[in-house]
């Protein structure tokens, strides 16, 4: 997959992951949308390197969907740990 590829696919996987989590952010749609662009890319290397996954050439594969919903997951989870407090 290209780096254009991974950005849709964080775009989306940030969706899924606010639709999972939902509740105030304190980035609000620019901070989720920007999150889950980030776990997309932190999922899919940590998929490649330790869980033995190499990255797929197809943009409709399981694994890789489910590893950058996952690194959304974790990182959206992370920020509102940390930044939770802010827009109160």
């Amino acid at each position: 997959m290209t780096v254009i590829s991974w950005i849709v696919l964080g775009l989306l996987a940030g969706a899924i992951a606010k639709f999972l989590l939902p509740g105030r952010d304190p980035g609000g749609l620019v901070g989720t949308t920007v999150i889950g662009i980030a776990g997309a890319f932190i999922g899919g290397w940590v998929s490649a390197r330790w869980l033995d996954h190499p990255i797929s050439k197809d943009f409709y594969d399981g694994a890789t969907w489910a590893a950058a919903i996952g690194g959304a997951l974790v990182l959206l989870i992370a920020y509102r740990l940390l930044f939770g407090n802010s827009r109160e």
